[in-house]
């Protein structure tokens, strides 16, 4: 049984997004917590709905030597009632986070919506959180992508793992949802 979900969301869920759920599902199996951590994505907008992912996006993760799993992906738009069911939702960029914001519509909701990069421990902090969109750039811009999703990847698992293993519903801000 999953004890733990997560969303990662961009704009059109063919390029950041899946590729950061391919490389967390890979982290998660990785650290023995596949079966307890599921990991999806969306995109804030319909533009792509029904598209395979970027052509770049599945490159990039080949040269770096991920093993595929990408067939069945198709975009798709988040649905605020997802909430209800996510555990974490990651955003990857400013814009990202302020609609998700605004959908959450409640506090304990807003709560579990985290920048993807803040997981970075090395990574930047405030507005240099953002994972710029690779569609508009060259293989450079998808290579930069993978190493700011991998940069996060670690952060993300090893949070996830202190929440399991505290056993409680703990909101990403470290309050378990029952109030403690």
């Amino acid at each position: 049984m999953t004890a733990f979900r997560i969303t990662v969301v961009c704009t059109g869920n063919i390029c950041r997004s899946p590729m950061a759920e391919f490389v967390l599902r890979e982290r998660f199996a990785a650290a023995g917590l596949a079966d307890r951590v599921s990991i999806d994505s969306a995109g804030t907008t319909a533009w792509e709905e029904g598209n395979p992912p970027d052509p770049r996006t599945i490159a990039v993760l080949e040269r770096r030597g991920h093993t595929g799993g990408y067939a069945g992906h198709r975009a798709r738009v988040f649905d605020k009632r997802w909430f209800d069911d996510i555990d974490l939702v990651l955003a990857t960029d400013h814009g990202h986070y302020a609609i998700l914001r605004r959908l959450a519509g409640t506090p304990e909701a807003q709560a579990r919506i985290r920048m993807l990069r803040s997981f970075d421990p090395a990574g930047p902090k405030g507005d240099a959180l953002a994972i710029d969109d690779p569609w508009y750039g060259d293989e450079a811009s998808f290579e930069r992508t993978y190493d700011e999703v991998t940069g996060a990847a670690d952060g993300v698992v090893d949070f996830v793992r202190a929440r399991l293993d505290r056993s409680l519903p703990l909101d990403p801000n470290g309050r378990s949802r029952t109030g403690e």
